[in-house]
């Protein structure tokens, strides 16, 4: 190879290095190549698929799950109102596609393709699993099985706090102390600390279950204008308290008063009535709620069935949501073999 050629091969290579960071710094500074520092958050909700937007209902425990290629880059499950929220974790690229995949036992599986950062909202609509074809026997038989619900209706409890007044307490007591004795700032002084002073503690007790309210502390006798009663304020209901007279004269003569009350609690039977879209159950029940239960007609035969703790049904599957302060929201679909009559 002469000098010429040599010169020439270095000035191409040259001239393509060039051109490749080029190109690199153009898609940097255009955005196409750079990464995102913070978390990208995917968020939405899962619905039932069907035309008419009111039988359009929420899907719980969906298993939702985001990949990037192969690779699983986050996964999380769908609440009992449908919404899913995924956090994907930097660094990710602008532009890069994300598949979002959405998984059910009772659902045909749904795939969305998504491109980051993807700042909206995702509605999933997940078509239910269509039955295996039935000649006419088993049709006729399938029709058989069928269990018709209808009557539904959601038992719960209450409890009711009732206050009564069970007695009153009165009670005089005295509040020793010699008056104009110097304090000279050795134990308890009075206000300007110029007399010498005690405390008279009473302690007084409502006993188990009851609770003293309207606590009235008052000055009878003696020089009431030099004393001071601890605490100031008794208006809170307590079973047991500890009342403090400062005295810096001479002694006085103290009288407590106070109402002697007790609260008891009862459960209450509430009903609630259901309301039902295709094969979804939906309820609200207020958050101190106990208890709750479903009534209904299994063709023709009256039935109970507690939730419990778990919202475990035979013949549903039952999620519920508890917003922060808010009434709590449950969700029924029914399984294979049940319908609700209408």
């Amino acid at each position: 190879m002469t000098s010429k050629q040599k010169v020439f091969t270095w000035v191409a290579i040259g001239a393509m290095v060039f051109g490749i960071v080029a190109l690199a710094v153009r898609m940097i500074t255009t955005g196409s190549l750079r990464a995102l520092l913070s978390p990208v958050s995917l968020a939405g909700a899962v619905l039932r698929q069907d035309d008419d937007p009111g039988k359009q209902t929420p899907l719980a425990n969906v298993k939702v799950t985001a990949l990037d290629k192969d690779s699983v880059t986050a996964s999380g499950k769908s609440t009992s109102s449908g919404f899913f929220n995924l956090t994907i974790r930097p660094p990710v690229y602008r532009g890069r596609f994300i598949t979002l995949r959405f998984q059910h036992p009772e659902y045909q599986p749904l795939e969305i393709t998504v491109t980051l950062p993807a700042p909206k909202l995702f509605i999933a609509r997940m078509q239910p699993l269509a039955p295996e074809p039935l000649n006419k026997l088993d049709t006729a038989k399938a029709s058989a099985k069928i269990i018709r619900i209808k009557d539904a209706k959601v038992r719960y409890l209450l409890k009711n706090h009732t206050t009564i007044n069970v007695g009153t307490l009165a009670k005089q007591f005295l509040a020793p102390n010699i008056a104009n004795v110097p304090c000279q700032k050795h134990g308890l002084c009075s206000p300007d600390e110029k007399w010498k002073a005690t405390a008279t503690i009473l302690p007084i007790d409502a006993d188990q279950g009851n609770e003293f309210q309207n606590v009235r502390v008052s000055c009878i006798a003696g020089p009431c204008p030099f004393t001071s009663v601890e605490p100031d304020d008794m208006a809170r209901p307590a079973r047991k308290m500890n009342i403090t007279v400062v005295n810096w004269s001479d002694t006085a003569d103290f009288l407590v008063e106070a109402d002697v009350t007790r609260t008891t609690a009862t459960d209450t039977v509430r009903y609630s009535y259901p309301f039902i879209v295709s094969q979804t159950m939906n309820f609200a029940l207020p958050s101190a709620s106990e208890g709750p239960s479903i009534e209904a007609n299994f063709d023709g035969q009256a039935i109970v069935c507690p939730l419990g703790p778990d919202l475990i049904l035979s013949w549903a599957t039952c999620s519920v949501e508890v917003p922060t302060g808010g009434n709590k929201i449950y969700r029924c679909e029914l399984k294979p073999g049940y319908e609700y009559e209408q």
